[in-house]
């Protein structure tokens, strides 16, 4: 014989919403709900069983669940394009760092710092793309900017070339004077080489050997297939862009 039945089950539970806006919200339940379920125990019985659900907050039970829409691995900063377009812009009215003032000069530092940051070429002097010559675009010294000299008689370009595979270099202005000067390179690590100057020539032309304290040091602190940026010895900042990856220093 069979007997119509009806099943209650209450149940008791406490979420507590998360105060944060960011991040995912339980919503509570209504304080009261009733489902119904047919029986299939007989089909001559229109059976239900309900189950009511009741919520109820406690103090002492708390669920909190945080969810951040912004994970950590989608938080990244600029890319080196972004950066460089950055730099080169910033650089571009003072020529080559004659016409900056101390507030361009740490703007220009910051943003080459940042550059430095997403560096990809860990260790320059075993990269090819380290090899040829480069054009100066921007320096803190005030020796190659020749700033102490009327504007008549300063440098228009300057030049660096590196061949790393032989381990040399070499300086070089434009007009007026042409000047130039090679150098013997010494690893100090796989970014940095101690520089020994052999060798001047005025105008050109003219040889003239270089005094032995004629010595610093570079280090290259990014590196790509368009732009360099180097440190020197006593602190100053060389930006510069590459025209020749085929040029070969002297030996």
């Amino acid at each position: 014989m069979a007997s119509s039945t009806s099943s209650t089950l209450s149940v008791q539970t406490s979420i507590q919403p998360s105060s944060s806006s960011s991040n995912y919200i339980f919503q509570s339940l209504p304080p009261t709900s009733t489902l119904h379920f047919p029986s299939s125990c007989n089909n001559n019985l229109n059976n239900k069983r309900s189950l009511s659900v009741t919520t109820t907050t406690f103090s002492e039970q708390k669920w909190r669940t945080r969810v951040s829409f912004f994970p950590s691995f989608m938080k990244s900063g600029k890319d080196s394009k972004t950066i460089k377009e950055e730099l080169l812009e910033a650089i571009a009215p003072l020529d080559r760092g004659a016409e900056a003032t101390p507030e361009d000069q740490e703007r220009i530092d910051k943003i080459a710092r940042d550059l430095e940051k997403v560096n990809s070429v860990k260790e320059p002097l075993k990269s090819d793309l380290l090899n040829g010559k480069w054009e100066l675009i921007y320096t803190t010294s005030a020796s190659i900017l020749q700033t102490q000299r009327p504007k008549l008689l300063r440098s228009r370009a300057n030049y660096q070339a590196i061949n790393a595979d032989i381990l040399r270099a070499q300086n070089m202005e434009s007009w007026p004077f042409f000047n130039q000067v090679t150098a013997d390179l010494t690893p100090l690590n796989s970014r940095k080489v101690a520089v020994q100057f052999d060798q001047f020539k005025i105008l050109g032309l003219i040889p003239v050997k270089a005094p032995g304290r004629a010595r610093g040091e570079l280090e290259i602190t990014y590196l790509d297939e368009e732009l360099r940026v180097s440190r020197g010895d006593k602190g100053n900042l060389f930006i510069l862009k590459m025209i020749d990856p085929s040029y070969r220093v002297p030996v």
